[in-house]
């Protein structure tokens, strides 16, 4: 029995009550089951006597009272006990509990799936790092948390477009190019420019793929074949980058495409209609105090120069027009200044912020080895890549080390700790609790123990308590990871299932000892077994982690 069913038995119970004319009749809403902090006062509890019983003219504890034996009354639950003002604690029945077993077995992937989100369309933009240099390691952080985000709202329901911004507009491209003609020339790098071999080695490419002797052309047209070129190399590297982090996006959005197609005029045009627009000496802005800003943005400049808020009114305003009810963008610490004036804009568009618009901002990474600094990369100059990260301790390990920390929080990854293959080492840990479930399997099998049987009741030894208790919360933790943007939240879940699941390993056998005779609680027990293979390989799926059948 899942707290949703219980929710459900809740609700059909309140409706009879009334029905009856035992409770007064009254409207109730969402009924929410929760784990008890102490598990001594029962497997599941509510609070629902104290959101409901003000409407039906009751004190809460008169109202537990008379919920709390009509509950009692129902297949499957084995006591119910009222709390303090009228907490409400339920205690299953040893069957009931145990059969989410069989439940998770036979949903198999599906287990977990909900659609809280069903029919809502996101754009989901993240990493969106300039096309200057090979992806750095906060990049890697929003790659592994975008993209476990995506997999996680995707599995509630939502339609989620991952999409890529490419900068590929304004000064930093400039700089990008002197700096490639410069490395070309074999001059010094260029004061304000990008230094490092990746500079020479795309330079390189570019002089290799051009036929014409790009060096004698005139300087401004010179710097733009590097430009285009250079661009494009670094445009290539980053997907292919990417791809082999396990990320692929949907869409790639070139900012230079908004300035040439004219969407900052039709989206400056948009906000004059709605009378956000004015002009003050010579510069055409937006009056965005009246959304809360802390000051009027420039949008155009008196030279006619377009402002950086220019490009994010388009962007966001092409992505509405697109058909999505939701934009959420993924930003770095160095943007934090940032929120206010796009959430102004998303009210002066007439949308919701917060709703329509939503904004994460996520904190550094630093890499350690034993407690000390990571050297800068030698490919990068300035940097440690994604690509470092990865060459040291593979796709699984970096992914997992870098969603398994609240984005609001600076996380120092240990890579002594990742290259590690003992249990110190979180993802090696929880993969090798899905490893573990099936040789149990397989070995089980071997010997004659199958699913030919299940008799719930008998799953009543305090770790297998544990175990299915912590099972059976998998599509809450979900739900609340993709309510709440925490891809987090899965990772962590899936360090304490593995636990709980080595305890149950430690302390209960799937196969009878040598020479003994296979029984229905070894039969059960498999049962068990593969439902928490089926959480762990799907939670590790939502964190584009593999799932080892052997390690």
């Amino acid at each position: 029995m899942t707290p949703d069913d219980l929710a459900i038995i809740i609700a059909r119970v309140l409706n009879e009550l009334v029905a009856s004319g035992r409770l007064a009749q009254f409207e109730f809403g969402e009924v929410v089951v929760e784990r008890p902090k102490n598990r001594e006062h029962g497997d599941w509890a509510t609070n629902v006597a104290m959101q409901f019983a003000g409407k039906a003219g009751l004190k809460p504890r008169e109202f537990a009272d008379i919920l709390a034996p009509a509950l009692e009354a129902v297949e499957g639950i084995e006591s119910v006990d009222v709390a303090g003002p009228g907490f409400i604690n339920i205690t299953l029945a040893a069957g009931a509990a145990g059969s989410i077993a069989k439940q998770i077995v036979e949903a198999g992937a599906s287990f977990g799936l909900g659609d809280a989100l069903k029919g809502i369309s996101m754009n989901l933009e993240f990493v969106s790092a300039n096309p200057t240099g090979p992806m750095h390691i906060g990049g890697a952080r929003w790659a592994s948390v975008g993209d476990s985000l995506a997999r996680i709202l995707q599995s509630q329901g939502a339609k989620v477009t991952r999409e890529y911004y490419f900068n590929d507009h304004g000064a930093q491209i400039d700089r990008f190019a002197r700096s490639l003609l410069a490395a070309a020339r074999k001059e010094p790098t260029p004061e304000d420019g990008y230094a490092g071999a990746y500079i020479e080695q795309i330079a390189q490419k570019v002089l290799d793929g051009t036929a014409e002797d790009i060096l004698a052309l005139p300087e401004a047209e010179a710097q733009e074949a590097f430009r285009a070129a250079g661009v494009e190399l670094m445009f290539g590297e980053i997907k292919t980058s990417m791809h082999d982090f396990g990320v692929d996006f949907d869409v790639f959005f070139h900012e230079n495409s908004l300035y040439e197609s004219g969407a900052v005029q039709k989206a400056i045009d948009r906000l004059r209609e709605l009378g956000h627009i004015f002009e003050d000496d010579g510069a055409t802005w937006l009056r965005s105090t009246t959304f809360g800003d802390d000051r009027d943005r420039v949008i155009l400049k008196s030279d006619g120069e377009a402002a950086y808020i220019a490009g994010d009114l388009a962007y966001y305003l092409d992505k509405r027009s697109r058909g999505f009810d939701r934009c959420i963008y993924m930003l770095g610490a160095d943007h934090h200044g940032y929120v206010n004036r796009m959430m102004a804009m998303c009210a002066a568009f007439g949308d919701t912020p917060g709703v329509n618009l939503e904004i994460m901002i996520g904190q550094l990474v630093n890499l350690v080895r034993n407690g000390e600094p990571v050297r800068m990369s030698k490919r990068a100059g300035t940097v440690v890549t994604m690509e470092d990260l990865v060459d040291i301790v593979g796709v699984d390990a970096a992914r997992y080390a870098l969603v398994r920390s609240s984005i609001n929080s600076m996380v120092d990854i240990d890579l002594a700790l990742l290259e590690k293959k003992t249990n110190d080492n979180p993802v090696f840990y929880v993969q090798y609790a899905h490893a573990r479930t099936k040789q149990v399997a397989v070995n089980a099998l071997s010997l004659g123990v199958d699913t030919s049987e299940f008799e719930p009741a008998l799953l009543n030894h305090p770790s297998e308590e544990e175990l299915l208790a912590k099972l059976i919360e998998y599509p809450r933790i979900t739900a609340g990871a993709a309510e709440l943007r925490e891809p987090h939240r899965v990772a962590r879940y899936l360090e304490e299932v593995a636990g709980a699941y080595h305890r149950w390993y430690d302390n209960c056998r799937v196969t009878p000892i040598s020479g003994g005779e296979v029984e229905t609680v070894h039969r059960t027990r498999l049962w068990l077994n593969s439902a928490a293979g089926v959480v762990l390989n799907n939670g590790l799926g939502l964190l584009g982690v593999s799932a080892p059948e052997r390690m």
